[in-house]
């Protein structure tokens, strides 16, 4: 069916959502707007769905939901006999439409008699990866755009074990979603049907005491008494899910001085006080900072709306504020865990960070004889790790991603802005009584291992025209592959759609142990990268750079050159 077609199917349905039917209307004459909106379905992937807001196929609205929830529903079905009792717990944030697609969840699961467990309000994405375990679901969905802009929205699918759906998993549940030929006349129950049946069970704070109770046992410091009392910390949830949790975490262990940014702390969709929702963004801290300086803050800490990113400033040598990078930060956090780590866990320890994410962690856990173990981005990998772990014997110690994401303790099982929240104040507080801030202990560990230095690069091509752009420049690196980057020789490079890893000095090719992805990394001398890899929940072609050298203004000079010549090859393949 062509997109004229698909949307004729819509503009003549009798039915359709009011709200819908007015906005299709006042696109009804833009022929672009229209076939950006019907032109394919919107993208059901690994972990599920992300888009615009609006009617048609390519769009977040109830329709594009109730097919995605159908196909669950039939993949739980053929899967778990008791699906229907065990249920699917379901969580959501503050962005529009949030809580009207949880109970469209409920509407449509209902009509197959599976129970849904739904939040009363806004819940962290962590929390919901935890209630699938502590509710022992069958499944769990997030409904959160993370930190995309305002006119977004999302669907996340978690399994059973509260972790992101992997790749084989992934692919039945999207076959089955696929499968579902009209999304206009999917069957569903009333709300007031599924909660008369059962079938609809709100959620109140039972799960978050529950949570509560595993979050205090990750403290390293306060088993020895420690006083964090005296740490002045500002907190911001940027308009998003993590106030409650947060504050109520810090304050259990022990956390006084917590100043909260007040014109944030409200939940908000359109985010009115930030560019973007994201602390990977340093403007994001804007407000933060304000307040860290009239109160003199140690720390600011900053989550993105659902509360699974975390990002921290800190003070530097002149008194201002510095944003640490994700790498930074999560460097900062598992050498601070490694301290406190026994002998006997560092010998079957893991930690497990993604393909793009500082080599840093990895030189200091082989300095505490902790192996290092590579997962392609995405945490949904971390998460299918730790339950590999579980029969392998192996221990999970601590996962990272370079885009602010972190998880210390293994009862969540998706990137957590709350423990990290946690172990980074009392990581603060420990440098503070040794006299140090963390720019200062993160100073020491490059002195110790050498100046690691990673950025990453976007670039934004929105609709149709752009995803054929970034398949262009992907196809045009793959087959041109290049021979040095910014004056730095090639040694290898890791093409992980062909699952190869290609010497280019002997020609020697070795399979890589990762699922497939359209993904290439070049690895070159002095132990410098480069990754380009398209987004896969935003328009996005980005590219990854990491180098290490003897002093910061060199690391800085390779990661230039880096940018440089790489930006100008893609430039030239689009246009």
């Amino acid at each position: 069916m062509s997109w004229q077609d698909t949307f004729k199917k819509w503009k003549s349905f009798d039915q359709l959502d009011a709200q819908l039917k007015q906005q299709l209307m006042e696109i009804a004459n833009s022929e672009k707007g229209l076939e950006d909106a019907f032109y394919k379905p919107l993208t059901f992937g690994t972990g599920g769905m992300r888009g615009i807001l609006g009617p048609g196929t390519n769009r977040m609205n109830i329709y594009t939901v109730r097919k995605a929830v159908e196909g669950l529903a039939i993949y739980l079905e053929e899967n778990y006999r008791d699906a229907q009792s065990r249920g699917v717990a379901v969580a959501y944030d503050s962005r529009y439409m949030s809580k009207e697609f949880a109970v469209e969840t409920a509407k449509v699961l209902g009509n197959h008699g599976i129970k849904t467990y739904i939040f009363e309000s806004i819940r962290p994405t962590p929390l919901l990866s935890f209630a699938v375990r502590h509710l022992q679901a069958a499944a769990g969905i997030m409904i959160t755009a993370s930190h995309n802009p305002p006119e977004y929205n999302g669907f996340k699918v978690y399994n059973e074990d509260g972790g992101q759906v992997p790749p084989d998993e992934a692919a039945e549940i999207i076959s089955k979603v696929n499968d579902v030929e009209n999304e206009l006349t999917i069957a569903v129950q009333s709300q007031k049907e599924v909660e008369r049946q059962g079938l609809l069970k709100w959620v109140g704070e039972e799960v978050d005491q529950a949570y509560l109770i595993e979050l205090k046992k990750l403290t390293k410091m306060s088993q020895q008494s420690s006083d964090f009392s005296s740490l002045s910390i500002v907190f911001t949830p940027l308009h998003g899910t993590s106030h409650s949790l947060i504050m109520k975490g810090l304050q259990q262990l022990g956390f006084q001085n917590i100043h909260v940014v007040e014109e944030q702390a409200t939940p908000d969709p359109e985010f009115s006080t930030v560019a973007s929702p994201n602390p990977e963004e340093h403007q994001a801290f804007s407000m933060a900072i304000e307040y860290g300086q009239q109160v003199d803050a140690d720390i600011l800490i900053g989550t993105d709306p659902d509360a699974d990113r975390l990002g921290v400033a800190v003070k530097d040598g002149s008194g201002s504020y510095q944003v640490l990078t994700g790498n930074q930060l999560g460097t900062l956090l598992f050498e601070f865990l490694m301290r406190y780590e026994s002998d006997e866990n560092r010998k079957n320890g893991r930690l497990v960070k993604t393909i793009v994410t500082t080599e840093m962690g990895r030189a200091i856990a082989s300095d505490y004889g902790v192996k290092t173990i590579d997962t392609l981005t995405g945490f949904k990998y971390i998460g299918q790790k730790i339950k590999e772990f579980e029969s392998s014997g192996e221990r999970f110690l601590f996962g990272y991603e370079e885009s602010y994401g972190y998880l210390i303790g293994d009862f969540v099982r998706d990137k957590d802005a709350v423990q990290a929240a946690m172990v980074a104040c009392e990581m603060a507080s420990y440098w503070k009584s040794e006299g140090k801030t963390l720019l200062e202990a993160l100073e020491l560990l490059y002195d110790q291992y050498g100046y690691y230095l990673e950025d990453m690069t976007s670039l934004t091509l929105k609709g149709k025209d752009g995803a054929e752009k970034i398949e262009k420049i992907l196809m045009d690196v793959r087959e041109n592959p290049f021979t040095s980057i910014g004056g730095l020789k090639v040694h290898y490079l890791e093409d992980y759609q062909k699952q190869e890893r290609y010497n280019v000095n002997t020609g020697e090719k070795q399979q890589i142990h990762l699922p497939e992805e359209n993904v290439l990394k070049f690895l070159l001398e002095n132990n410098a990268w480069v990754c380009l890899r398209p987004s896969g929940t935003e328009p996005k072609m980005k590219c990854y750079y990491g180098v290490t050298s003897g002093s910061g203004q060199e690391s800085a000079a390779m990661i230039e050159a880096l940018k440089v010549e790489l930006d100008n090859r893609i430039q030239v393949i689009i246009k």
